[in-house]
C-alpha cells in the first residue's frame, strides 16, 4: 500500500509555498444513490468513529421511542463539547431512566469547550464521564436499555441486544455488510464501512419519510446543531448553521460525512487522520456536483497564520483522477503552488 492509491484532497499553502498536502478518499452520492464523483479508494473500509453516531442514535431512538427527542436525540448523535447545557441534558436523560452518572461506560475527560474547562480547573474540578464528548451517546444507550428492559451494566458488550440492533441498523442504512468490528475511543462497539457505505447512511437519514425514526434523528441534529457539537466554533455545528437543512457529523482520524437536503451525500477520509481540511473538502465535493454551498464560503478555507495574521490557507484541491491512472512514482514537487 502506498500513498499514491489515495487522491490529493487539500493543500496547506504559506506565503505561496505548498507546506503540506492531505491525501485520502472522498465520494459523492447523487440523490438516486449512484456515485456522482469519487476520488481515492472510496470502497476501502474505514473506521468511521463518531461519524456513525447518528446511526447509533437511530438504534437508541428505535428502542426508546419518544424518550429520545429534541436536544437529547441531537446529543445522542453528537460529540458535544461538555458545556453546562450539554451536561444538564445528559443528567436529565439519566435521571429519567432512573440512573446516575456512575452508569456511564465512557471514560472520564475534561470538557472540550475551553471556557468551561478553564472554569472547572480554576474551581478545582476533576475530569468526569459526563463531560466526555460521547456521554450523550452513552446516556441514550442507557435510556434505550431501560426502555426495553435490557441490562445496563454490560450495554457496551458487542453481544448486548442494543449493540446487535445497532449493528443491524448500520448494515441496513449502509446497504453493505459491516467490514470490520472494533472498539471506539469511548468504549462503544465500532463498525467499519466503506466511505460509499458511510455516505449511504447519511443519505438514508435525510431522505427518510417524515416522522420516521431516521427522519427524527436528522431533524433533531439540524434543529439543535449546538447539541451535536457546541456553541464555540465546533466545525459540525458551524456547517449546519451556515447551510440550514444540511446534516453533518465528523469523527476522529479525519472522517466526515455530510448530506444535503436534496439527497446528495458526501463522505471524506483524510488518510493522515487530520480533520483540519475535511469540512473544506466536503464543501468542495458538494460544489462540484452543483449543491449550493455559498452560505458556507467562510468554511471553505482554514487560515494559515504568520505572526497572528493570515499568510495563506488550507484549501481543498481534490484530484478526481481515478486511482488506476495515478502512478506510484513520486509526483514532481514544485514548492510553489501550482496554478
Amino acid at each position: 500500500m502506498t500513498i499514491f492509491r489515495y487522491a490529493e484532497l487539500a493543500r496547506v499553502v504559506r506565503n505561496g509555498f505548498v507546506e503540506s498536502r492531505h491525501y485520502g478518499s472522498v465520494v459523492v452520492l447523487a440523490p438516486d444513490g449512484t456515485v456522482a464523483l469519487a476520488a481515492g479508494v472510496p470502497d476501502e473500509p474505514v473506521l468511521p468513529r463518531s461519524t456513525l453516531k447518528p446511526v447509533q442514535a437511530l438504534a437508541c431512538r428505535i428502542a426508546a421511542g419518544d424518550e429520545l427527542t429534541g436536544p437529547a436525540l441531537a446529543l445522542a448523535a453528537g460529540s458535544h463539547t461538555g458545556d453546562d447545557r450539554h451536561v444538564e441534558v445528559v443528567r436529565t436523560m439519566l435521571t429519567g431512566a432512573g440512573l446516575t452518572e456512575d452508569a456511564l461506560g465512557c471514560p472520564v475527560d475534561w470538557p472540550e469547550d475551553e471556557p468551561t474547562r478553564d472554569r472547572l480547573i480554576r474551581a478545582g474540578g476533576q475530569r468526569d464521564r459526563i463531560r466526555m464528548n460521547c456521554s450523550g451517546k452513552h446516556a441514550a444507550m442507557l435510556v434505550a436499555c431501560v426502555a426495553r428492559s435490557w441490562s445496563t451494566h454490560d450495554y457496551l458488550d458487542p453481544d448486548h441486544p442494543l449493540q446487535r440492533e445497532t449493528a443491524a441498523a448500520v448494515a441496513r442504512l449502509a446497504g453493505t455488510p459491516i467490514a470490520h468490528h472494533a472498539v471506539d475511543g469511548c468504549g462503544a462497539p465500532l463498525f467499519g464501512l466503506s466511505l460509499t457505505g458511510l455516505a449511504r447512511t447519511f443519505q438514508a437519514l435525510v431522505t427518510a419519510p417524515a416522522g420516521s425514526d431516521e427522519a427524527l434523528v436528522a431533524q433533531a441534529m439540524r434543529q439543535h446543531p449546538e447539541y451535536v457539537g457546541g456553541w464555540n466554533g465546533h466545525p459540525n455545528t458551524n456547517l449546519m448553521r451556515a447551510l440550514p437543512g444540511v446534516l453533518a457529523k465528523g469523527g476522529a482520524e479525519g472522517v466526515l460525512a455530510v448530506a444535503a437536503p436534496d439527497g446528495h451525500a458526501v463522505a471524506v477520509k483524510a488518510i493522515d487522520g487530520s480533520p483540519r481540511a475535511t469540512t473544506a473538502i466536503a464543501l468542495a465535493a458538494l460544489d462540484a456536483v452543483g449543491v449550493p454551498v455559498g452560505g458556507a464560503d467562510a468554511l471553505r478555507q482554514v487560515p494559515v497564520l504568520g505572526g497572528g495574521v493570515p499568510v495563506g490557507a488550507v484549501t481543498a484541491v481534490i484530484d478526481w483522477t481515478p486511482a488506476s491512472s495515478r502512478t506510484e512514482a513520486a509526483s514532481p514537487r514544485t514548492e510553489k503552488e501550482e496554478s
